[in-house]
């Protein structure tokens, strides 16, 4: 008897550590501390609100959803070896959600080596769409098509002023491409162009050569914290100049850092309005927010419809799903509608979503179409 109690209860422990071997885990990096935490937690908040709503009906096939987040401070060095933690150590299925394009770019290597699939990577750097990432998809549109936009928008009156401030990274470079093109079509030239330091912006430098440019519009392209800074500096310099950012400051984080300086700052979006109830992913997101007691921003929608498309390709690659199976089932997605918006991908083109527009910061600091 002693034996048989004995053997039951190896069998139970075997079951309990099979269940927990069964999860499915998926890894995350991105500046939870640091110049982009405010949108990081917004797009990652997103994130689980799809994922915890799977998780309550039974996970995918059976299994729960387990996203494990690792801290990189927006540093590329500190995200790859995050990565490699993951990948390797964790042996997550899949990346997700990473934030950053030279963090993201760092990762590179990783994904070569192993295989292993990243979703949703919060950039639209255009070395995310091309040369085609193998296992990469991205669930959004790229910055280079969002600025030549806002070029396009500030300069349609006809010949303006317009300046352009940059972080002088990868990511910075790839908007200034795009804001070229905008600028090329309408006939004309910026005004002036600076670059500017990623993490410590000199604005005893950039300030001075905007107004010495007499600019009547800014198009800055940097981080949250960088981008609000600079409009504060901006403002107690007395310039009245228009300032037009990109989608990754779409938090309200960003309105927060911006305080009272943030009525009329124009933000691209990748993404439909929050209150766009003629989109059933806006409408679906925001009931999921409302149970639990927060409010949908912009960059909580990024990470939830990241989360769809990971969970519509999880659902795909079938019963135990490996690295490989999850990339082949990810390019069958052509197309698929996430409730409005199609993501439409195959073994050429990764980029999933082209959807662009754009907002403006209200008075009563909210983001308005």
């Amino acid at each position: 008897m002693r034996k048989l109690k004995i053997w039951c209860l190896g069998a139970t422990l075997t079951m309990a550590v099979t269940f927990a071997q069964a999860q499915i885990l998926i890894g995350q990096t991105a500046g939870f501390s640091g110049p982009v935490a405010a949108g990081v937690k917004e797009t990652t908040d997103g994130a689980k609100l799809y994922f915890d709503a799977i998780n309550a009906k039974g996970g995918v096939g059976g299994q729960k959803i387990e996203l494990i987040s690792l801290d990189d401070q927006f540093d590329p060095k500190q995200a790859a070896e995050n990565g490699r933690i993951l990948v390797e150590e964790r042996q997550v299925l899949s990346l997700f959600l990473t934030r950053g394009t030279p963090h993201t770019q760092a990762l590179f290597p990783l994904l070569d080596k192993t295989g292993v699939p990243l979703v949703g990577p919060s950039t639209g750097a255009m070395v995310m769409h091309t040369p085609v990432q193998k296992t990469l998809f991205n669930v959004r549109a790229t910055y280079q098509r969002e600025a030549e936009s806002l070029a396009s928008f500030l300069t349609a009156l006809g010949p303006a002023s317009v300046g352009i401030v940059h972080a002088d990274d990868s990511f910075g470079r790839d908007a200034l491409e795009g804001a070229m093109a905008g600028f090329t079509k309408a006939g004309y030239p910026p005004s002036v162009i600076v670059p500017a330091d990623r993490s410590k912006p000199n604005f005893d430098e950039i300030i001075p050569a905007l107004l010495k440019a007499k600019v009547q519009s800014v198009l800055w392209f940097g981080s949250g914290t960088s981008v609000s800074s600079g409009v504060k500096a901006l403002r107690e310099a007395n310039s009245v100049a228009q300032v037009a950012t990109l989608s990754n400051n779409a938090s309200s984080g960003f309105i927060k850092g911006l305080g009272e300086f943030g009525r009329g700052v124009i933000v691209s979006q990748v993404y439909p309005g929050v209150r766009n109830a003629d989109y059933p992913m806006v409408n679906e997101a925001r009931k999921l927010a409302k149970v639990k007691g927060i409010e949908l921003s912009p960059a909580m929608l990024e990470g939830y419809a990241a989360a769809k498309v990971l969970v519509e390709g999880l659902r795909r690659a079938g019963a135990n799903p490996s690295r490989g199976g999850l990339v082949k089932a990810l390019e069958t997605m052509r197309p698929y509608d996430l409730g409005g918006l199609i993501v439409d991908y195959s073994s050429t083109d990764h980029t999933g979503l082209n959807y662009s527009d754009y907002s403006i910061i209200g008075p009563s600091g909210k983001f308005r179409r």
